[in-house]
């Protein structure tokens, strides 16, 4: 059935969040603090390893750099883009109104639980490419084990950030549902180099979420997503 891997994406999520949750009841202030310091430090790598990939390849050889403008292009305008939008700002509010709904009383990290959390399992490539290949009908396998992945991710940021990590299941559905449901639509435009892109872009901005965890913010990331579709786009273009 398609859309299962997302459905199944979701379920990870709740899980591994419930038991961060009650994790968290016994975790001192110093190890939540390290917890958080090392999943900084894994995700800038696992976005640099992506952003390599994509960047580099071998050649008679030698190292040789890819489409070095197009990363640049799909950045600078998928960042003007975002920032006119205010991505960022309207997943903060989104996240407020969750807050005010669901938060208990002293929950200080609940928005920024949640913005984390969901930007980490969203933007990945894992995300883009699984869902399409579920969406086209080629297996939700990507999805499975991306479910696997995201679970231990949210069950730590539950551990640190508390409930608003757990609020990510929500972004997860939306995106991952909205790329399975347009694949059929866009499936003349899914091509090798595309999927290429969008995993070799979503690989930055994976480490972009990374330093944030690591050195506070530093990128408003949510405002560089659109940087995707323009990734695709040039792509396209170059046929």
């Amino acid at each position: 059935m398609r859309g299962i891997g997302t459905i199944v994406n979701v379920l990870a999520v709740l899980l591994g969040g419930g038991a961060g949750l009650l994790l968290r009841r016994g975790l001192r202030p110093r190890l939540q603090e390290i917890l958080m310091q090392a999943m900084g430090l894994a995700t800038v790598f696992i976005g640099l390893s992506g952003a390599m990939r994509g960047m580099l390849s071998v050649e008679g050889g030698a190292l040789v750099a890819g489409d070095s403008l197009g990363m640049i292009l799909s950045l600078v305008l998928g960042g003007l883009l975002g920032e006119l939008l205010n991505l960022d700002g309207r997943m903060e509010q989104f996240g407020t109104w969750l807050k005010n709904r669901f938060a208990q009383e002293g929950e200080s990290q609940f928005v920024e639980g949640f913005v984390t959390a969901s930007l980490v399992i969203c933007v990945g490539a894992m995300a883009v490419v699984g869902a399409l290949q579920d969406g086209l009908g080629n297996g939700a396998e990507m999805l499975y084990a991306k479910a696997l992945l995201d679970g231990i991710i949210v069950w730590v940021f539950a551990s640190t950030y508390g409930k608003g990590a757990v609020f990510s299941a929500i972004p997860v559905g939306l995106f991952q549902g909205a790329i399975t449901l347009s694949a059929v639509l866009i499936a003349p435009l899914i091509s090798d180099a595309v999927i290429a892109n969008l995993s070799f872009i979503g690989s930055i901005l994976i480490s972009c979420v990374g330093i944030n965890l690591c050195f506070g913010q530093k990128f408003r990331v949510a405002n560089l997503l659109p940087a995707l579709v323009v990734g695709v786009c040039w792509t396209v273009l170059l046929g």
